[in-house]
């Protein structure tokens, strides 16, 4: 995954990074990931299977994350400023409607354009994400893991990231090595830990979205693992029962990541959903 195809948009607040692939003439597709995470956590093989399916896929770099860069940097800011940004950016690729997908955070985000910019939205898939944080929230061990700060010293940094890929993961199929390679190329690529207190924040005093979401009317996929630590099930089960007509796709052995054993049945899943529209 080289720098090369990185690209950039000049948006009201925010210099934002994101990968444009598959077919221009394509369905766009827009993949939102979550907390202090990157494009890149998007597995390859997932954006190339939706490319052969004929989606064009779209996955930015949040404000905060990776390689978009702010104009401003105000000490704090809303989750609906996370979800205006990326409207911007389809409004830069002068995309109409797109598939949504979100994941953890992005989820959320997700939710939200479905909600305040209902015209926009295609489809909405919200993965291992939930309605109001409250719902499904981690526990004490998990939350105090993800907040410690970082190491200066780059390899114990790296396995600071890849121990806690390993705490919120999937255990059925772990896989150390691969964690580490992401945990490595996430380092490297970009680190903004700051910017990752202002995301968690955010999220905490976002609204809940249950009322919103019972007011769509959209195919709507909601994605959840029974091994998720960071959003328990709970999240899903309740993002479900608020999305009238929604398809629930429970993994049980998909913690909060995304197990490369089950890209195959996400993918045919977002697809199927994207085609009831």
């Amino acid at each position: 995954m080289s720098a090369e195809r990185d690209q950039f948009a000049e948006l009201t607040s925010v210099r934002m990074c994101f990968r444009d692939e598959g077919d221009p003439q394509g369905d766009p597709l827009l993949l939102i990931m979550g907390l202090s995470s990157q494009l890149i956590h998007w597995p390859q093989e997932l954006v190339d299977a939706l490319v052969e399916r004929g989606f064009r896929v779209i996955r930015p770099d949040n404000r905060d994350s990776g390689l978009t860069e702010w104009k401003a940097a105000p000490s704090q800011y809303y989750l609906r400023a996370l979800a205006r940004d990326t409207v911007e950016l389809l409004d830069h690729l002068g995309i109409e409607r797109a598939h949504i997908v979100g994941a953890s955070m992005g989820g959320m985000i997700a939710q939200l354009i479905a909600i305040e910019h209902p015209p926009r939205v295609l489809s909405l898939c919200s993965i291992m994400s939930t309605p109001h944080i409250s719902i499904g929230m981690a526990d004490g061990e998990v939350l105090q893991e993800l907040t410690k700060p970082l190491p200066s010293d780059r390899e114990a940094a790296i396995a600071q990231i890849a121990d806690l890929y390993a705490l919120i993961g999937s255990k059925t199929y772990a896989d150390k090595e691969s964690r580490v390679a992401l945990a490595t190329q996430a380092y490297d690529r970009a680190q903004h830990p700051e910017g990752g207190v202002r995301q968690v924040t955010a999220t905490l005093i976002a609204p809940g979205r249950t009322k919103g979401l019972k007011e769509l009317r959209l195919p709507a996929l909601v994605i959840h693992g029974g091994e998720d630590s960071l959003i328990k099930i709970a999240g899903g089960e309740a993002t479900h029962a608020a999305l009238a007509d929604s398809t629930y796709l429970p993994l049980d052995a998909m913690g909060h990541d995304l197990p490369a054993p089950l890209l195959d049945q996400i993918v045919a899943s977002i697809a199927k959903n994207a085609g009831r529209a």
